[in-house]
């Protein structure tokens, strides 16, 4: 059965491709969304080539909602977006991706039902079709080559209901193992590195080496230093050393 977690319903109107209907289902369930609807598709169904391209996802396809007119598909629903690069000469709001999922959210939120319409791969949506939409979800494309593939366009619009209803932390850095080196760690390694630069005579002329000595130190403060590496640096100066007592 379909989630409990309010969202649109996504209906592929009059799809062509079998694979496109899978992508499609693929690239959805990729980002928690389950109520696929599909509206006269071409060769029928259920479609096999549609199952093998959903791999993980195909069942979204067994609990598809299938309707022979866009009407029937729609009757339910409380605000309809319709996605389409082409200008029509239709007046509605017009919404980037974004900004029509975060509406999106907002009336699911409040516990209406909305659907999103992407039109078959040929042509896309007919006027006919856009009419019955309160709003056009349009992405900004290269206005030369604005065609994109249903499950592209699947795929973007979903990542925006995602980034929508999900808090999504935009970088992070995986510290494996480790963790951050604190100050004490810097410190000790900041020390160690001055004590043998100045018994190797690196901080000259005696008249720079306190200026030598806090630009250096602010070179390990500035950092973002781990404690695998503090320990590798700590490791790098004893095998120096060693290696020149060697030497000698």
């Amino acid at each position: 059965m379909p989630s409990d977690t309010p969202q649109p319903a996504f209906v592929l109107v009059r799809p062509q491709m079998g694979e496109n209907i899978g992508a499609a289902a693929r690239a959805m369930w990729n980002f928690g969304l389950d109520r696929m609807r599909i509206v006269a598709p071409r060769d029928g169904w259920p479609n096999q080539k549609a199952v093998a391209m959903a791999s993980g996802a195909g069942r979204l396809l067994d609990e598809a909602q299938l309707s022979a007119t866009l009407a029937d598909s729609l009757e339910d629903c409380d605000f309809v977006f319709a996605t389409t690069a082409r200008p029509r000469e239709l007046t509605k709001p017009v919404y980037s991706p974004e900004a029509a999922m975060k509406l999106a959210a907002e009336k699911t939120a409040a516990g209406q039902k909305v659907a999103v319409m992407f039109g078959p791969e040929r042509a896309g949506l007919e006027n006919e079709d856009v009419a019955r939409a309160n709003a056009i979800i349009t992405v900004p494309v290269n206005p030369e080559f604005a065609s994109l593939n249903l499950g592209q366009c699947v795929l973007l619009t979903a990542y925006e209901w995602r980034r929508q209803v999900e808090e999504v932390v935009e970088v992070t850095t995986d510290l494996g193992k480790s963790d951050w080196a604190n100050h004490a760690d810097v410190d000790a390694l900041v020390n160690h590195y001055e004590g043998r630069l100045e018994e190797a005579g690196f901080f000259f002329p005696p008249e720079k080496a306190p200026g030598m000595k806090v630009v250096f130190r602010n070179l390990f403060s500035r950092l973002p230093l781990t404690r695998a590496d503090v320990q590798m640096l700590h490791g790098v100066m004893r095998q120096m050393v060693r290696w020149k007592e060697k030497r000698d």
